[in-house]
C-alpha cells in the first residue's frame, strides 16, 4: 500500500528564502541570478521557471528527483549561508513560491518563482555597497557581480543597485544591507564614548606631527 503526502492548498503563495550571485548579460541590458548549488550553471530572472538540470523530461520539481528551484523558510537560515566564503558575495532573495512544490523540513522544493526582494551584502571593505560590480567569473554570456562601494569600483564594469533592478525588471526591489559601523544601534552614552576615543586619536595623532614638525626645525641647516 502506498502512502501519499498531504496535498496543501494555501490561500495565498508561500514565502522562501535563498541566496544566489547576481549577473550580468554580456551586453548589459539584462540582469538575473545564478543559483550557489545545483542549477548554478543556469542563470535565471526575476519570474523563472524550473526546469531539470539532469536534462530529464519530466516536470519540476519531481519526486524522485532533485530539481526545481529550491528555498527556506526561515530568513535566519539563508542568511547563515552567506557566511561561508564562498558565498560572501552573494545576495539574499526573498522569493514568492508559485506552481507546484513539495515542502520538506527546513523549505520548499518547486516548479516557478518571483524574486520579490534581493538584499545587497556590504563591500569587502565594509561600508555599505553602492553599486555591483565584475567579481571576475562568469558563465557563458553572462557576467558575475559582487557588492561593492563607489570607493572600492576602480573602473570595474557595474551597474547601481536602482539600475539593475530596472533590468531585472518585473517589481524586483534591491535593497543594501547595512555595512560599516552599527551605529544606529549605538545609545547616546555609546555614541559619546565613540567620540571621546576618536578625538584621543585625533590629539595623539596631533602630538606626533608637532614632534616631527619640532625635529625638523631644530635641524643645522648644510651647506
Amino acid at each position: 500500500m502506498r502512502f501519499r503526502l498531504p496535498e496543501e492548498r494555501p490561500t495565498e503563495p508561500p514565502t522562501g528564502y535563498k541566496i544566489a550571485h547576481p549577473v550580468l548579460s554580456h551586453d548589459g541590458t539584462r540582469a538575473g541570478f545564478t543559483g550557489v548549488s545545483l542549477g548554478g550553471a543556469l542563470p535565471y530572472g526575476v519570474l523563472a521557471d524550473a526546469s531539470c538540470v539532469y536534462g530529464l523530461r519530466h516536470r519540476a520539481p519531481h519526486r524522485r528527483c532533485d530539481c526545481g528551484f529550491h528555498c527556506v523558510h526561515d530568513r535566519a537560515t539563508a542568511e547563515a549561508l552567506l557566511c561561508t566564503a564562498e558565498h560572501r558575495a552573494a545576495v539574499l532573495l526573498e522569493v514568492t513560491v508559485l506552481g507546484r512544490y513539495l515542502r520538506f523540513e527546513l523549505g520548499y522544493r518547486y516548479a516557478r518563482q518571483r524574486v520579490r526582494t534581493a538584499t545587497v551584502a556590504p563591500c569587502a571593505c565594509g561600508a555599505t555597497a553602492s553599486a555591483l560590480a565584475d567579481a571576475g567569473w562568469g558563465r557563458p554570456g553572462w557576467r558575475g557581480l559582487a557588492p561593492s562601494c563607489a570607493a572600492c569600483l576602480r573602473g570595474r564594469t557595474s551597474v547601481s543597485l536602482a539600475s539593475f533592478a530596472r533590468l531585472a525588471g518585473e517589481g524586483l526591489r534591491v535593497v543594501a544591507g547595512s555595512g560599516g559601523t552599527a551605529t544606529a544601534d549605538l545609545d547616546v552614552s555609546e555614541l559619546a564614548a565613540e567620540a571621546a576615543l576618536l578625538q584621543a586619536r585625533l590629539d595623539w595623532f596631533q602630538t606626533q606631527l608637532a614632534r616631527l614638525g619640532e625635529r625638523g626645525h631644530g635641524r643645522d641647516p648644510q651647506g
